[in-house]
């Protein structure tokens, strides 16, 4: 029988009076990329630092590659590769100094450190950055930086806290196309409050609210679970906004531009159809419509009220 990447069983951790997370279970079983959703002071980082000997849970057992963590944390921690919010960087040194810093304390043979350096570097496209001191790399370059040391061992598993936070729009592109790569070949975490992150990398998701696991499925399952609850109208020639309330389930009309509409409606069917008529019946010239799927807060809403 194929043992499990990660098997976690009721995992509970409490600050002083109050839990931080309680009763989480789940596994992993194969490669690619699971996301791990929530709000900001979800229980993400009390999750994730558990699962990597960070912090010693309240209650329940995380298993590495079927080792149990608390009991054999050496042997288990050789499987975990873990990125977390703020990149554990030492500035002064270069990223080669760093990243052989890394693999020494990973225990990887003395004879073995530079090509798992050099493979780590090419993995994460630094290796043309190896004379630079850290301090003086970009964000991306700092968190690619980030990556390697997560991965320097070779893991199993590898659990990347909010990688792209703070980072500009063209260095999350590349963190993405990144961490796409390394999940090639290894199980990745990816926690995040971001759903647009999640979307566009993950096959499986867990959402984590209050503590507590709210959701656990594939991408495609939460996708469909999201259902719009406003739309986008583009018009030509437009109206007054209040000319729309004239159909019934519009709850609320935004003018967001002087031809741009955010109107928001009560789910019920076939609301698209009656706009379209709407607009064609008054002449309004309508140029583009759009549905648009529930905001994450609302989201995280719905879940938390159906658990």
């Amino acid at each position: 029988m194929q043992k499990s990447i990660v098997k976690i069983d009721n995992l509970s951790h409490r600050y002083s009076k109050s839990w931080a997370i309680k009763d989480i279970s789940f596994e992993i079983n194969q490669t690619g990329i699971l996301g791990l959703l929530g709000s900001n002071g979800a229980g993400k980082s009390t999750t994730m630092n558990i699962m990597c000997g960070v912090l010693n849970q309240t209650a329940g057992t995380v298993l590495i590659d079927g080792i149990d963590l608390r009991q054999h944390p050496l042997e288990a921690k050789k499987q975990i590769g873990f990125l977390p919010q703020n990149p554990p960087l030492y500035f002064d040194l270069t990223v080669d100094e760093y990243l052989t810093h890394c693999a020494i304390l990973r225990s990887i043979a003395k004879e073995d450190v530079k090509a798992a350096v050099n493979a780590a570097k090419e993995r994460c496209g630094v290796t043309h950055f190896s004379r630079r001191l850290i301090k003086n790399l970009s964000g991306g370059y700092r968190q690619r930086v980030g990556i390697a040391q997560a991965i320097i061992h070779r893991p199993k598993l590898v659990v990347l806290d909010e990688p792209t936070n703070g980072l500009d729009p063209n260095q999350i592109i590349e963190v993405r196309h990144l961490i796409k790569e390394i999940a090639t070949d290894r199980a990745v975490i990816f926690s995040t409050h971001i759903l647009s992150e999640v979307q566009l990398l993950c096959q499986h998701i867990k959402m984590i609210e209050k503590g507590k696991m709210v959701f656990s499925d594939t991408m495609e399952t939460f996708n469909n679970y999201i259902s719009p609850n406003s739309l986008l109208l583009n018009l030509e020639n437009p109206p007054s906004k209040e000319a729309f309330t004239v159909i019934d389930g519009i709850q609320k009309v935004e003018q967001l531009t002087p031809r741009l509409f955010r109107l928001y409606f009560d789910g019920r069917p076939h609301i698209t159809e009656q706009i379209i008529q709407l607009c064609i019946t008054h002449g309004w010239r309508l140029q583009e419509i759009n549905l648009e799927k529930s905001s994450l807060d609302e989201v995280f809403a719905q879940l938390s009220n159906n658990n």
